[in-house]
């Protein structure tokens, strides 16, 4: 996967809640981004928007960091300390940061959102 398609998933994404729109189709995908099982929709899916998205950026670079790091980046990070997420690929898949922090595993920083 092109780091290019999972930020440009992220910025359409983020250009449709800013209009004020309620879905957001996305193309091309990754196995990364969405587990798509119909098999008519490869290559695109449509997201249903609820309006709560601010920002999403995704890594140009993909940084280690280890589970006791974890904690620090999304205070560094992200803009808040109650709202956002930071998206980690790891050995058990790609996850959040609160649940990396629960599973005590590591990975690659893929980009954060709030």
């Amino acid at each position: 996967m092109g780091q290019r398609i999972l930020n440009d998933a992220l910025r359409t994404m983020v250009n449709a809640e800013r209009r004020g729109k309620s879905t957001a189709l996305l193309q091309p995908i990754s196995r990364v981004m969405f587990e798509v099982i119909d098999p008519h929709r490869v290559g695109k899916i449509n997201v249903e928007l609820h309006g709560r998205i601010k920002d999403c950026k995704a890594l140009t670079y993909r940084q280690d960091i280890r589970a006791k790091e974890i904690e620090d980046y999304r205070i560094r990070m992200l803009p808040t300390r109650q709202w956002g997420y930071v998206g980690i690929t790891t050995p058990n898949g790609v996850l959040d940061h609160e649940e990396a922090i629960k599973q005590n595993v590591g990975g690659q920083v893929l980009g954060y959102f709030h």
